[in-house]
């Protein structure tokens, strides 16, 4: 089995390192590694990992958890390497079939920011409806967005910004960038967190932004 672990980490030298030995030494071979960010002393990585068969993936938390200063944030079923360079392969998909750009930028997302779904969302007058959709987004009937439009990208609260339940159920984590003039964004979901992080806001953002340049208005 493969897991995706999130540790919160202290910014020093060996403290990867030592946590590598410690999941080594649980039974897991590390994969891959991701610098999700890195601010205040410490730093945000995301490993992906391998267990041995029959073992729990409780053993990871306890064997990170073990170094000094190290906290799991979260732990997910995840398949196959991290790979970091998703985003430009995503961006030359859509620039060279801008026809489909806004179906490919909803079903790359999900996988570019290790997530569950994504959607293009559009508010018109005071109705909201979709454009695209990933495979595995939340069936909902047509509603409104009062939030839309953005000024920023933002992490959605279900008790600030109204949604369609559905998209919050299984604890989803959900963050949404303004995409292009008009009142639309970009939705994504992580059912089961982690919460999205300043930086991968800052990703969501510039990834929107290139997408809509390339697409036009």
């Amino acid at each position: 089995m493969s897991f995706l672990l999130r540790v919160v980490l202290p910014d020093k030298p060996g403290s990867l390192g030592a946590v590598a030995t410690a999941l080594g030494n649980a039974g897991a071979d590390i994969l891959g590694v991701d610098v999700v960010e890195r601010a205040h002393g410490h730093a945000i990585d995301d490993l992906a990992v391998e267990l041995q068969a029959g073992r729990p993936p409780d053993v990871l938390i306890t064997a990170a958890e073990s170094v000094p200063g190290v906290e799991v944030e979260s732990v997910r079923p995840h398949s196959g390497r991290l790979e970091t360079h998703h985003e430009l392969e995503l961006i030359d998909q859509i620039t060279g079939d801008p026809r489909n750009g806004l179906q490919l930028l909803a079903d790359g997302v999900p996988r570019i920011f290790r997530a569950g779904w994504a959607l293009i969302a559009v508010r018109d007058g005071e109705s909201s409806y979709r454009l695209a959709q990933s495979a595995a987004a939340p069936e909902t009937r047509a509603g409104d967005l009062p939030w839309l439009p953005l000024e920023r990208a933002t992490v959605l609260d279900p008790a600030v910004h109204w949604m369609p339940e559905p998209w919050s159920a299984l604890d989803t984590e959900l963050a949404a960038a303004p995409f292009g003039p008009k009142a639309r964004a970009l939705v994504v979901g992580r059912p089961g967190g982690p919460a999205f992080r300043p930086s991968e806001l800052a990703r969501l953002t510039h990834l929107a932004g290139i997408v809509t340049t390339v697409l036009g208005p």
